[in-house]
């Protein structure tokens, strides 16, 4: 499928060698700017503090982007709605604060930044419709959601761009649903029964159209097993994000990377964990693109390491430990 990516007058992406996925512990957005920039010196991305409360988790956040669509929270979760009411009010300033602190913070910034938001698929399947079930199961829902989300997300990178000059801003579509979009695992809103299954070329082609109204590079992000690394790609991804330890389809990374999609490798837990020495990170991504066939030399050029998911539920203490791992890990990563 081709996207606006693939026009050739455009600069190549720029990668850092290691970033994070998206979210981390506390609630202060300015302090967790400095620990990202701190850390990840060559990859940064604007942090996702769902701890904030409603609004500020992947769906609340996400749908604050939205234009000329509403959304609320209900008890069952969030819902879109005629008009636009409190609950979508306060994600919206969770948002503004974000922006506040990110040229605060980061004004000065030079090189790849990253922002993130749930993906059209995602997104569909997390928010229910004001009559009904899932908006994932309607077709004219579902492209109302997607063209809404394309252009509040290029809004979003214009004023991340405002607020940041020097910064090349990479787009991550979170997309953990779609696995279950495809296999027809998602429970219905009642929650006795499935929601079916949608064709392959159904999810490709609509991932594909936000892909493609996005300015600059696309990431996606599914850490979720049974990742369709292969669709992604189709769709116009130029960077997939995923855990290592949960892709198995060497075949379909392979055919990846030489498409020229770059990997972005998650090879620490998200959690509380005893992580390993840098350098033993780094031999299990050497080992493993060994399998994969393509000379050492290639490597660093090819991945950044992060973490293997979002760091929300992670201490702050772990948080911080996790981008130093994938920060160190990748400098054994360039060959001698």
């Amino acid at each position: 499928m081709s996207s606006e990516n693939d026009d050739p007058t455009q600069a190549p992406p720029t990668w850092g060698p290691a970033s994070g996925v998206g979210s981390l512990p506390g609630t202060d957005p300015a302090e967790a700017l400095r620990t990202v920039v701190g850390e990840l010196p060559g990859f940064a991305h604007l942090p996702e503090l769902p701890g904030r409360g409603a609004g500020a988790d992947m769906l609340g956040r996400s749908a604050a982007l939205l234009v000329d669509l509403a959304v609320d929270l209900t008890p069952a979760g969030w819902r879109l709605v005629p008009r636009p009411g409190i609950d979508q009010q306060r994600a919206e300033e969770f948002l503004a604060r974000d922006l506040d602190a990110l040229h605060d913070v980061a004004e000065r910034w030079t090189g790849p930044f990253k922002v993130q938001a749930a993906g059209p698929w995602t997104l569909a399947a997390g928010l229910e419709r004001t009559r009904g079930d899932r908006a994932v199961v309607d077709a004219g829902a579902r492209r109302d959601l997607a063209q809404s989300l394309a252009e509040g997300l290029g809004a979003h990178v214009a004023e991340v761009q405002a607020r940041v000059p020097g910064a090349q801003v990479v787009v991550q579509l979170d997309e953990p649903s779609v696995p279950a979009v495809l296999q027809g695992g998602l429970p219905t809103i009642t929650g006795f029964g499935k929601l079916a299954a949608v064709a392959a070329d159904v999810v490709e082609q609509e991932l594909g159209a936000v892909i493609g109204a996005l300015p600059g590079a696309v990431v996606v992000h599914c850490c979720a097993t049974r990742m369709p690394l292969a669709l992604f790609r189709a769709a116009g991804a130029a960077g997939l994000s995923f855990d290592l330890g949960l892709v198995q389809d060497l075949d379909a990374v392979g055919e990846a990377v030489d498409a020229g999609v770059h990997l972005l490798l998650g090879v620490v837990p998200g959690t509380d964990a005893r992580l390993p020495a840098p350098k033993a990170t780094a031999s299990r991504v050497q080992a493993w693109w060994s399998e994969l066939g393509f000379p050492v030399q290639q490597l660093a050029d090819a991945v950044t390491l992060t973490p293997s998911c979002g760091l929300a539920g992670a201490t702050p203490t772990h948080a911080r430990a996790a981008m130093a791992h994938v920060r160190e890990a990748a400098k054994y990563l360039i060959p001698d």
